[in-house]
């Protein structure tokens, strides 16, 4: 176990406690010592931004994340050329093993960001400051620690849960909290952060997380827990906060339309000139449209299956695939020939706003919360409530903006049946949030994993969970243990 240090926001760095050795590649004379920090307001400012910075490295955005949240499922093939980065066809094919780098890369990087977190929730309590600041900042790192472990537990059940730093050494290496304990301290950081956060910005802080965001990652924690009563409140009262939908369904997702009225929490990207390395994001470069300049590396492309299960005439289609030979919106040509035959629209970026010496489309959100999600939760707690007419209007409400003026598509589901409704929710949610990594995990909360994946090799009492990283089985001296099955 070593003192690691982890770079922050552009120019401010703090030190943090740490048993991963390959954070230590960073310059020292760089950074502050922690016991040096969180002395000032504007040390807590750099603490929270660097935080947010996190975000958006490698591990949480790029390969790991594609690995982890999106390659299981039946929308998505591993793209690029057929024998590069292989190892995705191990996870969709879900013959992945302990070793692969990937899961010690996801977990490596939303341990960071929950370390970030607790480096504030820890020591920002303690500065002279503004005290309304300093609840709001700590109220933040709640949510993002949260926010955190949400994608750890469901991607490997029982996950060490470490909320306050390491005294010494014998508190390093944790084991595995059994994975109810650590909903429950997501719900408890999700209840205190509601308490505190503002609901609105001003456009200097846009991107910091809001009320309406602590409530609507509540609402979806609850509903992986299937607190039905509990999404219906929460997202009902998010519905009472001044979201909408934004209107052009393929418009939201592009640079010019960044934290929109639907959006709740975005994870913010930008090109900052003459800093290639703070303009990091590759969350749009790996998945962008390959041999082309401006494009991108082409993986986590569209399958066929997901192109062939929109309804006839779903405008989400074409604003979700970018289809071989096609002209976008945007005016680009994509190659009528290539290595793949789609492509995700969602994380496109006109071409014309590359700028060499950056990373493609670098200045593109990830979108993580939306209000669509809220309706649909919404819709699904009420119908899983016994409530199903009350289920109509928010399903509804998407279904109208995906039809936009063309009303000889989509019709309105009008169905009461709860089983039926149930269906019509499903699909609902995947084509409104098809290539936004969403899918995957919705079947198997759903209990669907051997229905829709079982053809691909998934296998229940396994698959509903990842291996853990042998990486960190082996660095934990045991402490840590592995999943049946791998």
């Amino acid at each position: 176990m070593r003192k690691a240090l982890i770079l922050g926001l552009i120019a401010s760095t703090i030190s943090i406690q740490s048993c991963k050795k390959s954070f230590l590649d960073v310059n020292p004379a760089q950074n502050t010592a922690a016991t040096q920090f969180f002395k000032t307001q504007d040390d807590a400012t750099k603490a929270v931004n660097a935080m947010y910075a996190n975000l958006h490295e490698w591990n949480n955005i790029a390969f790991a994340p594609i690995a982890v949240e999106s390659m299981g499922s039946d929308d998505v093939e591993k793209g690029s050329t057929a024998s590069d980065a292989t190892f995705f066809n191990d996870y969709h094919n879900f013959t992945i093993t302990a070793g692969d780098a990937q899961l010690g890369g996801f977990w490596k990087g939303q341990y960071q960001t929950i370390n970030f977190a607790n480096q504030i929730i820890t020591n920002v309590p303690g500065i002279s400051m503004d005290e309304a600041l300093k609840a709001r900042y700590v109220a933040e790192a709640k949510f993002i620690r949260a926010y955190e472990y949400f994608r750890l537990v469901r991607a490997f059940g029982d996950v060490p849960l470490r909320i306050t730093l390491p005294k010494d050494a014998s508190e390093y290496n944790l084991p595995r909290t059994p994975k109810d304990q650590v909903w429950a301290q997501i719900e408890k950081d999700l209840t205190e952060a509601t308490t505190v956060l503002p609901q609105t910005y001003s456009s200097a802080e846009i991107g910091h997380v809001t009320k309406g965001a602590a409530l609507t990652m509540h609402a979806k924690v609850a509903m992986y827990l299937k607190k039905w009563s509990d999404v219906a409140t929460y997202t009902t009262a998010v519905m009472g906060m001044g979201y909408s939908l934004y209107p052009d369904y393929e418009q939201m997702f592009r640079t010019t339309h960044k934290n929109n009225q639907e959006s709740i929490f975005e994870i913010q990207c930008n090109l900052i000139p003459n800093n290639p390395p703070a303009s990091n994001s590759q969350y749009s470069q790996v998945q962008g449209v390959r041999g082309v300049t401006g494009g991108g590396w082409g993986f986590n492309v569209p399958s066929p299956e997901l192109a062939a299960a929109y309804e006839t005439g779903d405008p989400r289609r074409d604003a979700t695939i970018i289809f071989r030979g096609e002209t976008t919106p945007e005016g680009d040509k994509i190659p009528a020939t290539g290595d793949n035959p789609m492509y995700n629209q969602k994380s496109y970026v006109p071409f014309a706003l590359y700028v060499s010496g950056f990373n493609e489309g670098c200045q593109q959100n990830k979108i993580v919360l939306r209000y669509a999600d809220v309706l649909l939760m919404n819709a699904e707690a009420n119908n899983e409530l016994g409530n199903s007419g009350a289920a109509l209007a928010p399903l509804e409400l998407v279904r109208s903006r995906a039809r936009g003026v063309n009303a000889g598509v989509l019709p309105k589901v009008t169905t009461t049946d709860q089983a039926a409704l149930r269906t019509a929710i499903y699909n609902e949610r995947r084509f409104e949030f098809a290539m936004e990594f969403e899918r995957y995990f919705d079947v198997l909360r759903q209990g669907r994993g051997t229905a829709v994946f079982g053809t691909r090799g998934w296998k229940a009492g396994k698959n509903e969970v990842w291996p853990i990283p042998q990486t960190e089985i082996d660095l934990s001296g045991g402490a840590l243990t592995q999943n049946p099955g791998y």
